[in-house]
This record gives structure tokens, C-alpha cells and sequence, in this order.
């Protein structure tokens, strides 16, 4: 069997299993998880870091409307399953801290969700995509419905119509897009080979910009964001912030600016103003943040920021910025909102003010709460760096004085999150923090993989980049020809 095929259908078949199970299903699920990422790694090892498009699946589908099952990898999509299947294990050994009512159920949720994660980040074909994009949708929403906090339905809700508006859009310009193909195809290549005109390829980029900003989220369709990562479960929260918030930024690097490109060359920059907007915004409400998850959240927001601008200036630099910051912020994030939730399930807060002196108890908690925190605040020799460096050099190129603005980000940050480690782990124990106790051996195994990576990457960034280089390097170069060329 094809081993791309084996990595998404093998996260279908543990759907199946865990359903049901008892309360064992914790550890069946993690030693299932390990299996995908296995099969990643072997994929890894046989990849040719080139521009081709390799473990190719193509198999007829729905043949009369032109829908094909096709899957495929090179050097970008490779990186974000590498992403998805390295975070898919440790969320769900984070989670195993946690009793879950129903818990085959919530795992088999988690298995179906990477599974259509997966297929947005190998699609070939787009309609294949969109089932993709909808089926990580469906999930998330009924993990955070049944599991997540008490305002959970009102802030769910809010999350669907957001995310499925921008989505039903998308599929607008889809159709639109296979009705214009000369061979009656949903395929890729058809799409990027049109050569529709200028205006009309503006209101294709705007329908599937409104869709991708929205998961990612770009300001100012971001507002979902805070609220659905604080009442969502831990699990939920980490899904969405370390994966699928990915989703956006990947469609905007495959699909947004090489169908449209002449619509990118109009309206590229108002994308890339806007992804600097939230940045700063982001930034500065983060700092009146007196709750720990939503501060998190609003960070989150800021560095997706950088990341956005990182594509819309659409030169090698910020796009290969992009693409290892996608994975690294993933991991970083992770670990933030891991270490939130032993605080939180330990205290029962999430009041900055009421926490306090926890290194004296913890210390192996502070310790890789420090580590983790370095890396995504971008120190040098951690994995935040090289991503942001590579960013905020691509927007350099593009722009000094945008660069200036987005730079903000790694300077405010650092701010607000070392002042909320401080308030978090210095200072005095307070009444509420003095019986705490410090990381058990399930938990020191997620945040050593964590800090391991972080520095392991920071050190030595360079085979990572070299999987997507190539890639990035000749989808770039395709865009430009055709804007060139008008």
C-alpha cells in the first residue's frame, strides 16, 4: 500500500477502534498515535528534498463531476504532516491526565480530526480539500461542545458560523474555479494553470482569503479565537492553536496565492497590512490579559501574525520562515497551554493574581515552563528564532518600516509573557499555591520531548528547512512568472 495512503487511513482505523473502549482507551490511543508518526518519519527518509510531488495517490472518485482522489507530498505538505503527527501523541499523552466523561469517544474524535487534517495538507484535487477542511471542522467542534467549559455552546457556536461561513465561500469559488477548467477538473495543476482575468481572480483570492484568515485567524476575523481557546478542554485548545490554526496559513502558501495571483498582486498588501495589524493589536491586549489561557491565546494571535505577513510578502525568505515557524510554533504553543493546564488542574484558576512563588515547589515545572517560554518568545539558540529571523527578514525585503512594525511581536512579547512567568513562578506562595506540587513522570515525558525540541531545532534548524527549500523556492518562482508576464 501506498505510504502516504497508510498514514491517512491508519488515524480512520484508530477512529474506529477507540470508540467504545473503556478506560484504557488513553493508553491504546497513544501507542496508536505513534504509528502515523512511524510511518512520517519513514516517509522522511525516502523523501527527495526536490520540487516534485512525491508519494502519489490518484484514484478515481466521483468521475462524473471530475472528482478525483488524489494525494500527494512535496517539501511543504511533507513539513505540516511531520507537524500534525508529531503534535497528535503528545496531546494525546497530555490529555491522559485528564478523566474524560466518554473518553473512546473523545479520542476517536482526536484520530478523526487528524485524519481530515491530514488530507487538507496532501489534497491534490480541490474538492478533496474542501471534505478535508470540513471533516477537521467536525470534530473540534463536538470536543469542545461536549468537554470544553461552562460557556461552551454559546462560544462554540459562535466558532462554527465563523468558520463555516468563510468555508461555504471557499466552495463558491471552488466550483467556480472547476467550472473554468477546459478538462472538467477539480485537479491542482488545472487550477493553477487558468489564466482568468485580473478582477476575477481579485474575488477569488478575497473568498478564499476570508476563509483561510479565519482559521488562522488574521485580524479582524479573529475574534472567535480567545474565547473558544479558553472553554475549550486542554486537548481542544492544543488541536487548534499547534494545528489546525495551520490549516489557514497552508491553504494561503498552496492554494490562495498561486490560483490567484494576479488577484495577490492587487490585494497581496492589504492581506499583509492587516496580518501587521494583528500583530500589534494582539500584542497589546495581551499585556491587560489577567486571565493566563486568554493571554496565551492573543500571543498566539500575534506570532500567527508574523507568520501570515511572513507568506504575503511572498519571497523565499518569509515563506521558508513560514513553514518551519508553522512547526515550531506549534510546538511551543503545545507545551504553553500544557503547562497552563497542570497549573490550572492543580490551582482551579486561571487569575494571574492569584498565582505566584510556584519554582520554589515546582522546579521542574519552572524549569521547562522557562525553556518553552524562551523558545517562543524567539531567544537565540531556541526553535522560535530561525523562524522568526526568517520572517521578519522576508518582510525586510519587502518592507523596512513594515518590518519595524512586525518586529514588534518578538519585543512585546517578550514583555508580557517574562512578566507573566514572573508573576506566575517568582514572587511569594500564596495561600492557593503553597500546596502545589511540582510535574509527575507522565508529565515530565511530554515537556522533555517539548524542551528537547525546542532546543534540538534552535541548534540545528537547517534539515528541516532543507524538506520544503526547493519547494517553496519553485512555487514562488511560478507566481512571479505569471504576474510578471501581465
Amino acid at each position: 500500500m501506498n505510504l502516504l495512503l497508510l498514514i491517512i487511513l491508519f488515524p480512520l482505523l484508530c477512529t474506529l477502534v477507540a470508540v467504545g473502549r473503556g478506560s484504557q482507551v488513553s493508553r491504546l490511543s497513544f501507542a496508536a498515535s505513534l504509528i502515523p508518526l512511524a510511518l512520517t518519519l519513514v516517509a522522511i527518509g525516502s523523501f527527495v528534498p526536490d520540487a516534485s510531488t512525491q508519494f502519489l495517490v490518484d484514484y478515481p472518485w466521483i468521475e462524473n463531476f471530475g472528482i478525483r482522489f488524489k494525494l500527494g507530498m512535496d517539501g511543504i505538505s511533507m513539513m505540516l504532516v511531520l507537524l500534525t503527527n508529531l503534535l497528535i501523541p503528545i496531546i494525546i499523552l497530555a490529555s491522559s491526565k485528564h478523566q474524560y466523561k466518554n473518553p473512546g469517544a473523545f479520542y476517536a474524535l482526536i484520530f478523526f480530526m487528524q485524519a481530515g487534517l491530514l488530507l487538507v495538507f496532501t489534497a491534490l484535487d480541490a474538492f478533496l480539500f474542501y471534505v478535508g477542511w470540513e471533516a477537521a471542522l467536525i470534530p473540534i467542534y463536538f470536543i469542545c461542545a461536549v468537554w470544553g467549559g461552562e460557556n461552551r455552546i454559546k462560544v462554540n457556536l459562535k466558532f462554527f458560523v465563523y468558520t463555516i461561513a468563510g468555508s461555504l465561500i471557499m466552495l463558491i469559488a471552488i466550483i467556480y474555479l472547476h467550472l473554468q477548467t477546459p478538462d472538467n477538473s477539480y485537479d491542482i495543476q488545472s487550477f493553477y494553470a487558468l489564466n482568468l482575468p485580473a478582477n476575477i481572480q481579485g474575488w477569488i483570492f478575497g473568498a478564499f482569503f476570508l476563509a483561510f484568515a479565519i482559521k488562522m485567524p488574521v485580524f479582524p476575523f479573529h475574534t472567535w479565537q480567545p474565547d473558544t481557546y479558553t472553554e475549550a478542554p486542554s486537548a481542544g485548545t492544543m488541536l487548534l492553536s499547534g494545528i489546525m490554526l495551520k490549516m489557514g496559513i497552508y491553504g494561503a502558501i498552496r492554494w490562495l496565492v498561486p490560483v490567484a495571483p494576479l488577484g495577490f498582486a492587487d490585494w497581496g498588501q492589504t492581506a499583509l497590512i492587516l496580518s501587521i495589524i494583528g500583530i500589534v493589536y494582539a500584542s497589546i491586549i495581551a499585556f491587560t490579559q489577567k486571565d493566563i489561557k486568554r493571554l496565551i491565546a492573543y500571543s498566539s494571535i500575534a506570532h500567527v501574525g508574523l507568520i501570515a505577513a511572513g507568506v504575503f510578502v511572498w519571497n523565499v525568505q518569509g515563506v521558508q520562515g513560514a513553514m518551519i515557524q508553522m512547526l515550531n510554533h506549534g510546538i511551543n504553543v503545545v507545551g504553553m497551554f500544557f503547562v497552563l493546564d497542570i497549573i490550572i488542574r492543580r490551582l482551579n484558576t486561571r487569575q494571574i493574581e492569584s498565582m505566584g512563588g510556584l519554582a520554589k515547589i515546582a522546579p521542574a515545572l519552572a524549569i521547562c515552563f522557562l525553556i518553552i517560554l524562551l523558545g517562543a518568545i524567539a531567544l537565540p539558540l531556541t526553535n522560535g528564532f530561525i523562524g522568526e529571523f526568517l520572517l521578519l527578514l522576508g518582510v525586510y525585503n519587502y518592507n523596512i518600516w513594515y518590518s519595524a512594525i512586525a518586529g514588534l511581536t518578538i519585543i512585546l512579547g517578550a514583555v508580557y509573557m517574562l512578566r507573566m512567568y514572573q508573576q506566575v513562578m517568582l514572587g511569594q506562595l500564596s495561600e492557593l499555591t503553597k500546596a502545589f506540587t511540582d510535574i509527575d513522570a507522565t508529565e515530565k515525558a511530554v515537556l522533555g520531548v517539548i524542551c528537547a525540541l525546542v532546543i534540538v531545532i534552535g541548534v540545528y534548524p537547517q534539515p528541516l528547512l532543507h524538506i520544503s527549500e526547493a519547494s517553496v523556492s519553485n512555487l514562488i518562482e511560478q507566481v512571479n512568472q505569471k504576474i510578471l508576464v501581465k
